[in-house]
């Protein structure tokens, strides 16, 4: 009999990586029955024909916004004193005194911080949290869901998001295995783990040891390296299109040779559209003499700002804006949803442009795997004032220090220098390719095409284990 697997979507983050990649596909060969569990509104049966159970009920308590943010802050402060490290306190956000409604949520939230910021605290918060969530409705609706379709594992996408308590609170006290998968390179140092499963499967060994290091509650064996899905699709050569192909999709010049601008949100990079500016200004200067030079704008999916405006429209002969193929379903950003034409896009842009400038993006990853060095912008903007946050801060995040060393990126460290780097990335007189492959290793792991098999085959294992006892 064919164990029933409910790959859970708390929010539309994992989709990516767990509905339009082969995922689903090579987990049925391994003779799996799927089906997924989805709290997002965008209908996996309806766009993709999967087998799916739709959570209607998104409620949560009243009070889990403010212990959730408790809980974060309180393990940043766990973090700085226990690493005696100031990094953590900058992955805090400010508090909100507009208003006597925010007044008291922010004044609430601190007393909770100043009760609960140690190891046992933050314990005791968690279980605090856990029995907000277990007295709603949400946990019962689900609770039902789970009893009528008895699943043998819930594979939960993402452990950031908070929809997901409950669901995986009803799994595990009917004696469901749970499993949460670590979405991204750089939450585990930021306190972004919001659930507690029965395991956890990270991307390498880098990031096993973080989970073991920030949360002591959780033992060695319930952590799993599988490696992400992430970047299986630009191990994909039937996503490949000819230059000729892509740039006559594109609208694209075939004369000329291509940088790609990776853009960034607001919060990371509040002015992003400078950088974009100063790309330009060199990529003009060197068509002057005698390059001949363009730029692909491929922009946050997530940043619906105009801040880039008036730049694309006083560079329009040089910059060509290419959007993420990504699908707009709700208010949120996280109802942005990326769509499976979206791999090829950005399997394109990859390999045929010359090289990526960004700020601090994992795009210098997408990038290396199709062996294109990365430009990090790391200087200050002159339109730099209080209360714009400075992108330098961004480089010296826990995750930045996976770096083997810093020539794993080329770094701009001063806009003057930006065309000399520009022009001798274009001669390949320098390149980070070979420094880069290296981190990418530390952080994707060593089988980055082999990701989604050894998550199924992990799988097979966790259910074997519990089979047993």
């Amino acid at each position: 009999m064919k164990q029933n697997i409910f790959v859970f979507f708390p929010d539309g983050v994992g989709l990516r990586n767990f509905a339009f990649t082969d995922f689903k596909n090579i987990g049925e060969k391994m003779g799996f029955d799927i089906t997924y569990w989805n709290n997002t509104i965008f209908s996996l049966k309806d766009n993709l024909g999967f087998n799916e159970v739709t959570i209607e009920d998104h409620s949560s308590h009243s009070l889990l916004p403010i212990y959730s943010r408790a809980r974060k802050r309180a393990e940043l402060n766990v973090s700085r004193d226990k690493f005696k490290d100031d990094v953590y306190p900058t992955y805090k956000f400010p508090f909100n005194y507009k208003g006597l409604k925010n007044i008291f949520k922010s004044l609430f939230t601190r007393w909770l911080i100043g009760l609960y910021s140690s190891e046992k605290g933050i314990v005791k918060l968690r279980k605090k949290i856990n029995k907000l969530e277990r007295s709603t409705s949400k946990y019962s609706y689900c609770k039902a869901q789970l009893e009528a379709h008895k699943p043998d594992l819930v594979f939960c996408t993402t452990q950031r998001a908070t929809q997901s308590i409950s669901p995986l609170l009803a799994a595990k006290d009917l004696g469901i295995p749970t499993v949460a998968f670590v979405y991204s390179w750089d939450n585990v140092p930021k306190a972004m783990q919001v659930v507690e499963t029965d395991y956890y499967f990270v991307w390498s060994d880098l990031m096993k040891q973080q989970v073991l290091q920030y949360y002591p509650f959780v033992n060695e064996n319930q952590v799993f390296v599988t490696g992400t899905p992430q970047f299986e699709p630009h191990y994909d050569q039937s996503l490949l299109q000819t230059r000729a192909d892509f740039f006559k999709d594109y609208n694209l010049d075939v004369n000329k040779k291509y940088i790609c601008f990776s853009g960034d949100d607001e919060t990371t990079s509040p002015l992003d559209q400078y950088y974009l500016e100063d790309l330009a200004k060199a990529v003009r200067n060197l068509n002057s003499k005698g390059e001949n030079l363009g730029i692909i704008y491929r922009k946050c999916p997530v940043d619906f700002t105009p801040r880039y405006n008036k730049v694309i429209e006083a560079n329009k002969d040089i910059i060509e804006v290419l959007d993420p193929i990504w699908s707009q379903v709700g208010e949120q950003w996280n109802q942005v949803l990326p769509t499976p034409e979206d791999f090829r896009m950005l399997y394109n842009v990859c390999e045929h442009s010359a090289f990526v400038t960004n700020v601090c993006s994992s795009t210098v990853f997408d990038f290396v795997a199709h062996n294109k060095p990365c430009i990090y912008y790391n200087y200050e903007q002159p339109q730099l004032k209080k209360g714009i946050r400075d992108i330098g801060q961004n480089y010296k995040y826990v995750h930045f220090r996976s770096m083997p060393s810093m020539d794993a990126a080329v770094f701009c460290k001063d806009k003057n220098d930006l065309e000399s780097l520009v022009k001798q990335i274009l001669d390949g007189k320098l390149s980070n390719v070979e420094t880069c492959k290296a981190w990418y290793e530390i952080v994707v792991g060593k089988t980055p095409t082999q990701a989604s098999e050894t998550i199924w085959k992990t799988i097979t294992k966790l259910l074997n284990v519990n089979s047993m006892t």
